[in-house]
């Protein structure tokens, strides 16, 4: 009975919104952009991507939406390679005030900074760039996607439960690339971990045939390591390392055992509903930008259901709030960081069949939330004008 009447009273601001309706519009805008060639086509990324997570999280707000008299639209808008995101941003903020932005760095600064969006809420779903939640953050950026320094903390975290203390990587020359071989840098140092060898990947040989000759060679000079971290997030070689390494170690990072948002084989936590429900809606499984794009549509609906309305100011101090939570099929309830926008999330840690651990691992601990072990904390992020 104590759970109905708080259930009642936490209903009651959208309860009453209901009699006239509420609105809201959400616009999911992506930055098409020309992948560069890699050894393998066997992974395109899907035409899809992130989208159709958008899709689905409107299809969950529409379920509750529609017993409240919310209204829920979501209206994609695709700029073309080479085109001017600022531009599109702009159109659409004359649409709504809460955007999905599927885009590089660049294009989501460009997006924050227009004089049409200080008092917009935009979603970060697609740039793992650890400095958007740092010196570049914006206050009307938030992000669903984790960042690389999470994902990096994520992995150290299980070497260290491993007790693999040593550690060698080989990193891809692509910014991407680079960006995650400076986080799996931060978080081996702030882990008491040390990456005693690195070599940055510059092959030009057909690795689909070559592989057994050329990664041995290019390996043996790594040293004794106990685990071979990988930083290839464009997925050009990195498939080729295992069992292929001069000596026989796991490989993690961007291949092997991957720190991810999310993976086609999270199914504890009632997940595996969430897994069945996009794979009928996308006919392929869903990935970790598609969970993130989810993870902002049902941020917004969530907040929705529990302020009654659609004001873009109202639901950013909601979602900043202690009182905000999402059930994300993680096993914990997610929400916001204060100091800087990131969606707390645990990290599973994932090989290609199977789910081998979720960070944070038991013995990591902190005085707010364990997930705070995760990228960021409050302390080291310099997003002073987050607040």
């Amino acid at each position: 009975m104590r759970f109905l009447i708080t259930l009642l009273i936490a209903l009651l601001p959208a309860a009453l919104a209901a009699a006239n309706g509420v609105e809201v519009p959400v616009i999911y805008l992506k930055q098409q952009e020309r992948q560069p060639p890699t050894l393998s086509n066997l992974d395109p990324p899907p035409a899809d991507l992130g989208e159709t997570g958008a899709r689905l999280g409107l299809a969950d707000n529409r379920t509750t939406g529609s017993f409240l008299g919310h209204d829920y639209s979501l209206e994609t808008v695709a700029v073309p390679p080479g085109g001017d995101f600022a531009a599109a941003a702009r159109a659409a903020l004359s649409r709504s005030t809460l955007l999905i932005l599927d885009a590089p760095k660049p294009a989501l600064l460009a997006a924050a900074a227009l004089p049409e969006a200080p008092d917009a809420l935009l979603f970060n779903t697609a740039s793992p760039d650890t400095g958007l939640r740092s010196g570049d953050c914006r206050r009307n950026l938030l992000h669903t996607l984790p960042s690389d320094l999470m994902r990096s903390d994520a992995l150290m975290q299980f070497a260290l439960s491993k007790r693999w203390t040593g550690l060698a990587l080989i990193s891809g020359g692509h910014p991407q690339d680079q960006s995650f071989a400076a986080a799996l840098r931060q978080s081996a140092a702030k882990f008491g971990l040390e990456i005693t060898a690195e070599r940055t990947w510059n092959y030009g040989a057909d690795m689909r045939r070559n592989a057994a000759q050329e990664v041995p060679l290019m390996s043996q000079g790594l040293g004794r390591h106990d685990l071979l971290l990988v930083a290839d997030e464009l997925q050009d070689f990195a498939r080729y390392l295992p069992y292929n390494t001069w000596l026989p170690r796991p490989v993690a990072g961007s291949e092997g055992l991957v720190p991810t948002a999310w993976a086609p084989v999270v199914e504890q936590w009632g997940a595996a509903q969430l897994q069945s429900r996009f794979q009928e809606l996308a006919g392929r499984k869903m990935l970790a930008r598609d969970y993130a794009a989810w993870a902002a549509v049902r941020s917004i609906g969530e907040a929705v259901t529990r302020t009654g309305s659609a004001d873009a100011g109202v639901l950013r101090q909601y979602l900043l709030s202690d009182a905000f939570e999402l059930a994300g099929f993680k096993g914990r309830p997610l929400s916001y960081r204060s100091w800087n926008g990131q969606l707390r999330q645990p990290i599973p840690l994932a090989t290609p069949r199977a789910l081998a651990a979720q960070a944070p691992l038991p013995g990591f601990l902190h005085q707010h939330s364990e997930l705070d072990t995760l990228g960021l904390d409050e302390p080291e992020s310099r997003c002073g004008a987050f607040q």
